[in-house]
């Protein structure tokens, strides 16, 4: 480094000093009602002790989600934002193609008051809607459970079963094959019916697919998100009438199209 390399070196030095000084200043004179602002500590994936959380290459974690410690994620299953998944005493297995939705709870209890061993095993193609905590359970293939619901350690939700929306079922209960249950506690209500019974597998699927597109959306780089932006002010669409008085045709440009499998379908329009 030259005598110029070393002299501007210094006031660097000198003005992050200053700077540094000037923060710390300013903190006594605001006294007790200072922020101390902290680097964020989160971490998507975490180990704890040896353990570390295994996840398929085509699931998806979402940013803000947290999975810690003895986790398994299984191919093309989501966790959505504000999820924690947290294997520390014991283990989490999370099937194919289920979707744990934004703010759930999945935990796991060492052992019960008996003594057995309550990990959680959740199987394919399940739904677990938002803000459901899910605790030392078994929640077998294309079962689902509702926004908002509680399972207790024990708690086994066989296959095509579903707990309903802000439901508590209490520990050790087995809700069985082709029943909802709700209520708190939760007991038996009714039958599923077969069009239910194929919501669950068409709700776990079109959660994969929406994944795909959250995926690559929050894999973009900012120059990729700043064309989108450019894009979508340059071709917003106007009123039709609007577009016809100018003589404007707008076509939107493929970046700007989601999936065909993420829109509703759409009704023909009429031919005049």
């Amino acid at each position: 480094m030259g005598s110029l390399g070393r002299a501007v070196y210094t006031l660097g030095n000198l003005i992050r000093e200053t700077g540094q000084a000037m923060d710390r200043l300013g903190c006594r004179l605001q006294g007790s009602h200072y922020f101390p602002e902290q680097l964020s500590r989160h971490r998507t994936l975490m180990n704890i002790f040896d353990k570390a959380p295994v996840v398929d290459m085509d699931a998806f974690v979402a940013p803000g989600a947290s999975v810690i410690g003895d986790v398994q994620v299984g191919q093309g299953s989501s966790i959505w934002y504000g999820c924690v998944l947290r294997g520390d005493v014991n283990s989490i297995s999370v099937g194919s193609r289920t979707n744990i939705q934004d703010n759930s709870l999945v935990h796991v209890a060492k052992s019960n008051i008996s003594g057995k061993v309550l990990p959680t095993i959740i199987g394919d193609n399940v739904t677990i809607g938002h803000s459901a905590v899910i605790h030392g359970c078994t929640i077998e293939d294309e079962a689902f459970v509702g926004m908002g619901a509680t399972l207790l350690d024990g708690v086994v939700v066989e296959k095509h079963a579903m707990v309903a929306a802000g439901a508590l079922v209490r520990q050790n209960t087995r809700v069985p094959f082709g029943e909802v249950w709700g209520g708190n506690p939760a007991k038996f209500l009714r039958k599923l019916t077969d069009e239910e019974i194929a919501f669950i597998s068409q709700s776990a699927l079109n959660y994969t697919n929406l994944a795909k597109v959250h995926a690559a959306e929050n894999a973009k780089s900012f120059d990729e998100i700043e064309l989108e932006k450019m894009l979508r002010k340059k071709f917003a669409r106007r009123d039709e009438e609007y577009d016809s008085m100018i003589g404007v045709v707008r076509e939107t440009p493929p970046e700007l199209i989601l999936p065909d499998n993420i829109l509703p379908d759409k009704a023909p329009k009429a031919v005049q």
